[in-house]
Formats: structure tokens, C-alpha cells, sequence
């Protein structure tokens, strides 16, 4: 601890990192300390050895990151008039962007809960907004807010938004209350929604590529000294000097080769396929205490904090170890991830069709065979906005005229860059593991995939 009440963290990615007091009471409660638990990559773990790193310390760097993204900007643009309380609660937005995963970080929010809850309309990021309330409640941060002179009510709103704001291409008008449209800037440091460039990537970047054994060859260090913000089409943007924009498609091909390589693995994706069919397995077999003593499942924790709170990856370890006959198919897969007998991916293709139509063409070819026995997944990997180059929604100042920034002729940057923005696959595992029956499934996906229209 430092003489102001501060604390100085030892980070293998960002060196010593000193958080404010505000942020040090904030990691130090039952609802932050919970990212220990929750592997960054989920599955992944089990393809890339080194890839142990939990949501804790990313939260940790995402708010570090913030604050040096901020304190640049308001040292070189002085008549922006971010003040250390705009600071403040961007930093803890940083921190507290995470609090909402579930175990095994996207498996939860992206496998597991639209199967256990179709049609339920819930993220990641709208639980990280509740789990935010819940802390600061539960806590009694309220006065340690006041402390350090920020404005409870307005302030803790402004964060939420920050965690998850809307899609800045399709309002007409402001939809904030934290803070005014002159410092809508601040809305893209977190979490951007106009082209995808925010702390947030840059922190799992680097600390994804150093825990995978990947190299990083996007620095985000050198693009924040190159950050200005201008008035783009009547908003305040972030915005770069105009040779940056190789640094910036070098970030985003960042993302598309981690997706490739790590993210979309098709051993990690198997193993999430089968974590994610245990839960399903042993949904309403976990009771789990919430708010007043109400009982709650897997599936429906995510409706109350404090029974959340409680919800880690460590679920995977009670129902591995249980021994009760109600859980003994979801134990059952686990055991067999633990003896590395997993889903079998049959192969994969490129074709235009959407996945509903491909699921049913794959059922009416299986046959007999049970269509439970298989899964048919669309894998996609992209520089962040679908089929779109995120470059277009970038604005660029030059050396000469730095308050004016426009966007960047793609022919400016280089000849070289891709066309195509998005590769989709679709991937069919199966569940089956008797020799015959792979080889049956095998001849079934060679038969098969030849006959699906083909990407142009």
C-alpha cells in the first residue's frame, strides 16, 4: 500500500500497476475477488496448457489500461475537460466490465444459458451491470464514493453505461444520463461500439497472446500516444494519427489469428460442447442459495446476485466428484473430458447456409442415428463487426491538422489488405466414441460435406 491509500499490483503483462483507492475496495470484495475462479478462455485451458489465467487479473488491466488511456488524452487536450472523477469511473467501469461471466467465461453466456433458457433475453454484460450494483450495495460503497468525491447516483448510472452501451450507429439522439454528448469520447474506452477499438481488446490481446505463446505484434501502448479525440459528424470521438492505421489492422488480424488459433479451437470448442451439455445435464439437480434463502438452479442463478456470486468455474469440480444418482450423466461427461475421451470433430466446410437449415439437413441425413449424438456448429472468425472493415468507422487526424480528423482511403494504407472481413465454417462433432460408430459418422460427414454449397 502507498502513503494515499493506493495499492501497486506486480502484473506480468503491464509491470507495477498502482490502482486508486476506490478501485482497491472495490477488488477486494466477495463479488470481485469471485474472478479468481473463472478461467479467461474457458475451455481453452484444456488445448493451450498455459492458457490458466482467470478474469481477475484482466479486470485488473483493463482499468490500468483506461487510466493511461485518459490521463494521455488529458494531458495533450487539456480543453476536453476530463477530470480525475471522469477518470475514476471510466477505470472502475474497466474493472468491473467482467463481474457478469458465468463459469468458463463465454461457454456460460454463449452455449450453455440459450439452451437452458431459450429465448431468455440476458448477456454477460447485463449481469456485470447488476453484479456492479450488488457490490457497491452489499458493500456499502456508497461512502467511499463520496470520499472520493464522486456523485453516487450519477456516477454509478455513468458506469453502468460505460459496461455495455448501445451501438452508437443507430441512435438519433443521446441516449446517456451519465455524462453529456460533449464527452462522448469517454464512451469508447471501455467498450466501443462505433468501430470495436477499446482497452478491453488490447488488455486480452496481450495477455492472451503471452499465456497462449503466441506472438502480439499490435502495441497499444505506442497507439495511445498517437489518441486524440476530434469532432467527428457532430460527436467527440477517439481518433489516430493517420500512419497508425497499419498498427490498427495489425490489432484487428490480432483478433482474427487468436480466434483462429485459440478462441474457435475445435478440441477447445468440443470441450465447451461437452461442459456445456453436463450443465444442461445437471440444471435443476444444483441448488444454490440466493437473496433470503430462495433456492436457485444453474440456469436460473443468473436472476438473483447473490446467489451468482456464488457461481464459479469450480461447479465443473462438484459435479465431477459428486456421487448422487441424479447427477451421474452430467458427471459422466466430465469424466470423460478428464480421460480425454471428447466430441469428435467430423470435419468442417464453408457454405452460405444459415445454421437452423443446416442442423435440420445434417438430422435428415443421419438416418437412424439419434441427432442427439451430434453437433452442428457455425464457427466464425472476423476482424470484430461481422462481414465490415472496423477501419471505416476510424477517423484520423494528420501531423499538419490534428483537430480535424476524417476517414482513410483503404488504397492510402496498402494493396495488400484483405477483400473479406469474415470466414464462416461449420464444423459436426459427434458424441459417439465406439470404433465402428466413428467410422460410420466419418463415411456419413464425407458424403455429405462435398454436397454443401461452397463460400465464392
Amino acid at each position: 500500500m502507498t502513503d494515499n491509500g493506493s495499492k501497486v499490483f506486480n502484473d506480468p503483462i503491464h509491470g507495477n500497476i498502482e490502482l486508486h483507492p476506490i478501485l482497491v475496495k472495490i477488488i477486494d470484495t466477495p463479488q470481485f475477488q469471485r474472478l479468481r475462479n473463472i478461467k479467461q478462455l474457458g475451455g481453452t485451458y484444456y488445448v493451450y496448457p498455459g492458457a490458466s489465467h482467470n478474469r481477475f487479473e484482466h479486470s485488473i488491466g483493463v482499468a490500468h489500461l483506461a487510466g493511461e488511456l485518459l490521463q494521455t488524452l488529458k494531458g495533450k487536450q487539456p480543453g476536453l475537460g476530463i477530470d480525475e472523477r471522469d477518470i475514476l469511473c471510466v477505470q472502475i467501469a474497466g474493472l468491473c466490465h467482467d463481474l457478469g461471466h458465468g463459469p468458463f467465461s463465454h461457454m456460460f453466456d454463449q452455449m450453455f444459458i440459450p439452451k437452458a433458457r431459450p429465448n431468455h433475453d440476458w448477456s454477460h454484460e447485463k449481469a456485470s451491470q447488476d453484479m456492479f450494483d450488488h457490490l457497491v450495495e452489499k458493500n456499502h460503497l456508497i461512502g467511499d464514493m463520496k470520499k472520493h468525491r464522486l456523485v453516487p447516483e450519477e456516477d454509478r448510472l455513468f458506469i453502468k453505461e460505460l459496461i455495455d452501451p448501445p451501438d452508437v450507429e443507430r441512435i438519433t439522439e443521446w441516449p446517456h444520463h451519465g455524462r453529456p454528448k460533449e464527452k462522448a469520447f469517454l464512451y469508447e474506452v471501455v467498450s466501443n461500439t462505433r468501430n470495436k477499438i477499446d482497452v478491453d481488446k488490447w488488455e486480452y490481446f496481450a495477455r492472451d497472446c503471452h499465456q497462449l505463446g503466441m506472438q502480439n505484434n499490435f502495441d497499444c501502448h505506442r497507439l495511445i500516444k498517437f489518441a486524440r479525440v476530434c469532432e467527428v459528424g457532430g460527436m467527440m470521438q477517439i481518433c489516430y494519427r493517420d500512419k497508425e492505421v497499419f498498427n490498427l489492422y495489425n490489432m484487428f488480424y490480432t483478433r482474427f489469428s487468436l480466434h483462429k488459433r485459440a478462441y474457435q479451437h475445435k478440441v477447445s470448442n468440443s470441450i465447451e460442447w461437452m461442459i456445456g451439455d453436463a450443465f444442461l445435464k445437471a440444471d435443476k439437480h444444483i441448488k444454490i442459495q440466493g437473496k433470503d434463502g430462495k433456492m436457485f438452479t444453474l440456469s436460473t442463478a443468473i436472476d438473483d446476485m447473490v446467489a451468482y456470486t456464488k457461481l464459479t468455474d469450480a461447479i465443473f469440480d462438484c459435479i465431477l466428484n459428486s456421487s448422487g444418482a441424479e447427477l451421474q450423466e452430467a458427471r459422466e461427461i466430465l469424466q470423460r473430458i478428464m480421460q480425454r475421451k471428447l466430441y469428435v470433430c467430423l470435419g468442417e466446410f464453408s457454405s452460405e447456409e444459415s445454421l437452423g437449415n443446416m442442423k435440420n439437413w445434417w438430422n435428415a441425413h443421419v438416418g437412424k442415428r439419434n441427432p442427439e449424438d451430434y453437433v452442428v456448429e457455425l464457427v466464425k472468425y472476423n476482424y470484430g463487426m461481422k462481414e465490415e472493415d472496423p477501419i471505416k468507422h476510424v477517423s484520423f487526424y494528420t501531423k499538419q491538422i490534428t483537430d480535424v480528423a476524417t476517414p482513410i482511403d483503404r488504397t492510402q494504407v496498402s494493396l495488400l489488405l484483405p477483400e473479406r472481413f469474415e470466414e464462416k465454417k461449420f464444423r459436426i462433432y459427434t458424441k459417439r466414441t465406439k470404433d465402428e460408430d466413428l467410422k460410420a459418422d466419418r463415411n456419413l460427414f464425407d458424403t455429405f460435406a462435398p454436397a454443401q454449397p461452397v463460400q465464392a
